[in-house]
Parts: structure tokens; C-alpha cells; sequence
């Protein structure tokens, strides 16, 4: 009796053939091996090709977690813009021994602060002398006091409270400050007083001096350009 034929791949007669589990001579892709796995290492995840070693990052950046090239580097980073010598306002030109500030205050604001400090000091001030005049002792006496509370106002406001911060009540309103134009800041009391002084010249000649500044390109008065100071808009 002869011998059955072996179905083609189990004879030891054929070759093996390609592709049998277990066998060799694998085919690459076959079920349990992997092409180079545990062999040799594929890019990294996340990685494209050409890219060293690093996560996520753009090609062509060495050795930063996702970081841009020159970050932190550019001028301005976290909200810091670079100095600029300026005049009552940051980032503005000129100013301070720079120049003439491109934020001074108009002549229409000047004279409405004006006012409005001439109300505060001008009512107790007038009513004191208005009842200082009637023929009472009692009621002078209290004239008197009331006269003497306007002038402390006046002492307070226009030197004290001005020389310490620039602005008087009625600078505050209308958003203004006097400042000296070498230094910017406020003048103090003992400045602020001897410029009050020379607000005499101001009213000499038909009050030429407080109209000044309406044709003058400092808009300045001439106790201002006395006193080297400037009245600006905040």
C-alpha cells in the first residue's frame, strides 16, 4: 500500500512556506511581530519626523518645552512697555526738561477750576464781612469768625492742600494739576505760596496775565512762566 500525499507545506519534501504562524520566515506584519518593535525605536509620540527629542515641540527649537523662539525676549513681555520720558501721561514725548506736554490744561478748564474754588473761599468770606458790617456786637463777632473760616480755606486749599498734591477742590473737579515743568510733581506749600504772590502781575494791565495763556503755547500765566510751572489735564 502506498503512502498517503502530505498536504503542500507539512512534507518535508516542500520548503516552508512564507507566512505560517509560528514558522520562520515570517512575513513582516505578521500576528505577534511587529516590525521593530522592542527593536528599533520609532520617532517619538507626537513627534514628526526630523524632530529631536522633544514632546510636541516645533522643528528647528532645541531643547524648550513648547517654547517659541525669543519668548520672553521681545521688549514689552507681561504688560512692561520700554521707558519713555513723558510728561503728566506715561509713553508721551517731551515733558519734564524734554519739551513743551502735549496734555495742558485749556483756558476754559483753568477758569471753571477757578470758579469753583472762588465759591468756596468767596461764600463765608462774603457773608463774614456782610454780617461783620451790622451794628451788633454779637452778630460782628460772629461775622468775624465767619470771615476768618473762608480765609482758612483759602490758606488750606489754594497753598497747603495744592502744594501737596496740585490741586486745589476746584482743580480736582475739572481734572487738572499744577506741577512744576522741570520735575513734574506738585510744587509745595512754600512754591505754591510765593506763585499765589505773583498772580499780582497776572492781574496787572486789564488782567493781560490770566488771558496769557490763550494765544501762549505753554498756556501758561505769567505766574506760571515766574514759577516755571504748568497747569495740565489729568
Amino acid at each position: 500500500m502506498s503512502n498517503p500525499t502530505p498536504p503542500p507545506g507539512y512534507g518535508p519534501q516542500d520548503p516552508q512556506q512564507p507566512g505560517q504562524y509560528g514558522q520562520p520566515g515570517q512575513q513582516p506584519g505578521q500576528y505577534g511581530q511587529q516590525p521593530g518593535y522592542g527593536g528599533q525605536q520609532q520617532p517619538g509620540y507626537g513627534q514628526q519626523p526630523g524632530q529631536p527629542g522633544q514632546y510636541g515641540q516645533q522643528p528647528g527649537q532645541p531643547g524648550q518645552y513648547g517654547q517659541q523662539p525669543g519668548y520672553a525676549q521681545q521688549p514689552g513681555q507681561y504688560g512692561q512697555q520700554p521707558y519713555q520720558q513723558g510728561f503728566g501721561q506715561y509713553g508721551q514725548p517731551g515733558g519734564f526738561g524734554g519739551g513743551i506736554p502735549g496734555n495742558l490744561a485749556a483756558w476754559p478748564n483753568r477758569v471753571g477750576a477757578w470758579f469753583v474754588d472762588a465759591v468756596i473761599i468767596g461764600v463765608p468770606c462774603g457773608l463774614g464781612s456782610a454780617i461783620a458790617s451790622v451794628d451788633n456786637t454779637v452778630v460782628q463777632i460772629f461775622g468775624v469768625l465767619l470771615y476768618l473760616v473762608g480765609l482758612g480755606l483759602a490758606i488750606w486749599n489754594i497753598i497747603i492742600r495744592q502744594g501737596s498734591t496740585g490741586q486745589t477742590v476746584g482743580k480736582q473737579v475739572l481734572g487738572l494739576k499744577l506741577v512744576g515743568a522741570d520735575t513734574g510733581q506738585p510744587l509745595g506749600a512754600g512754591k505754591t505760596f510765593l506763585r499765589q504772590i505773583t498772580h499780582v502781575l497776572d492781574g496787572a494791565a486789564c488782567y493781560l496775565g490770566y488771558l496769557w495763556p490763550l494765544w501762549d503755547e505753554k498756556r501758561q500765566t505769567f505766574a506760571d512762566k515766574i514759577n516755571n510751572t504748568y497747569v495740565i489735564k489729568l
